[in-house]
């Protein structure tokens, strides 16, 4: 990938180009920005600069980091156990399927990545194997006589085991070696990892990239891009689920709006309760990541009604779908007095799903307190 495939972000652009340029490329640099931002992209296009620049042939190096199939260019990233991989389960048995998932889009998030390789009902992590792996792979000389580059997406799914297995090698790497941390909740990553990386922020994408990059990769018209990046909130992942009708967000608002009016009637009615338990029971029986993915589509889904309900019309950009539920109605119950507590408790559920806490209890005990919250007055 090139620079110019990558949507926006010109300073940071600049400033890799230049420090390589220069000579001056930090063994171990970490790159932090939220979903669709941009910084798997250009994790690549900045190891195809530093691998190619002094290739004694440009056009064939930059032929395999396209394909991602240069010899010194390596991946580490989240996986578990599927139907095809059973046991070596490390990223190089995934790489087939890594290519794939890039070629379609590399600004997918790790929901996607674990959906497509079929284990959306489990964790995705960075364990102690893949952390061997990595060793023994940076210790064998460079291919092709110069820099070896380690990617590691989703860094802050290393576990404590895995950091501290790879703490000595980001300190000290062998020569011409680097080390691209990728992450998008740089306070999960252990401490020690984090000072000794280069930290670089990424700031969401702008209205005008999003648009640049939907008329590029859609069949789009300009109006309907301009109306769709207004949507996406910087983040152009979220941008092409958007064009594509995305079909997980219809399902979250479905349990979404069944969850909130079970929890808006239970107040005073015990036999409501009982459909709030069975409503837990639904969503603890999914996976992980998918009970993840919905308390951050729940976040979004509150936020946009304190919005709704304080008139700043300009950045709603949520448009339920369901039928006889009427978003601004439900908006007025979300206000000042109740939002820091809603978004703390669903916080806090996300925090304990992530610490594989009893999800049935986890989920229940949200219902509960909703019930209460939402009838809070301003």
């Amino acid at each position: 990938m090139d620079f110019t495939d990558v949507l926006g972000l010109t300073f940071i652009k600049k400033h890799l180009q230049q420090s390589a340029d220069l000579g001056r490329i930090p063994h171990a640099q970490l790159f932090v920005g939220a979903e669709g931002s941009g910084t798997l992209p250009m994790a690549l296009a900045y190891a195809q600069y530093i691998l190619c620049k002094s290739s004694n042939d440009e056009k064939s190096c930059k032929l395999k980091c396209s394909k991602l199939m240069h010899p010194d260019l390596h991946f580490a990233f989240p996986i578990a156990k599927n139907e095809e991989v059973k046991k070596d389960v490390v990223s190089n048995s995934f790489l087939a399927d890594w290519r794939n998932f890039l070629a379609l889009n590399p600004y997918g998030n790790l929901f996607d990545w674990l959906q497509f390789i079929g284990i959306e009902n489990k964790q995705g992590i960075i364990n102690v194997d893949e952390a061997e792996q990595i060793v023994k792979s940076l210790k064998l000389k460079s291919y092709e006589g110069g820099y070896k580059v380690m990617i590691i997406w989703m860094a802050e799914k290393m576990n404590t085991s895995a950091a501290n297995k790879l703490l000595k090698l980001i300190e000290e790497p062998p020569a011409q070696t680097v080390f691209l941390l990728i992450t998008e909740n740089e306070e999960q990553i252990i401490t020690t990892i984090r000072s000794r990386c280069q930290v670089l922020h990424f700031p969401v994408l702008s209205e005008e990239d999003l648009v640049k990059g939907l008329l590029q990769k859609t069949e789009l018209n300009e109006s309907e891009s301009i109306i769709i990046a207004q949507q996406a909130n910087g983040n152009f992942n979220k941008a092409l689920k958007i064009t594509q009708n995305n079909s997980n967000d219809t399902l979250f608002e479905e349990w979404f709006i069944t969850w909130v009016r079970h929890a808006f009637l239970a107040k005073g009615n015990a036999t409501v309760i009982s459909q709030l338990v069975e409503w837990s029971e639904q969503i603890a029986g999914k996976g992980r990541e998918t009970q993840k993915q919905f308390l951050h589509y729940c976040l979004l889904f509150f936020r946009q009604a304190l919005l709704q309900n304080y008139t700043v019309s300009e950045l709603v950009f949520l448009k339920p779908k369901t039928e006889n539920f009427k978003f601004n109605s439900f908006a007025k119950y979300i206000h000042g007095a109740n939002i820091v507590d809603i978004v703390k408790e669903l916080d806090d559920a996300i925090y304990h799903i992530e610490r594989n806490g009893n999800a049935r209890i986890i989920f229940l005990d949200l219902s509960i307190k909703l019930t209460r919250l939402l009838h809070k007055k301003e």
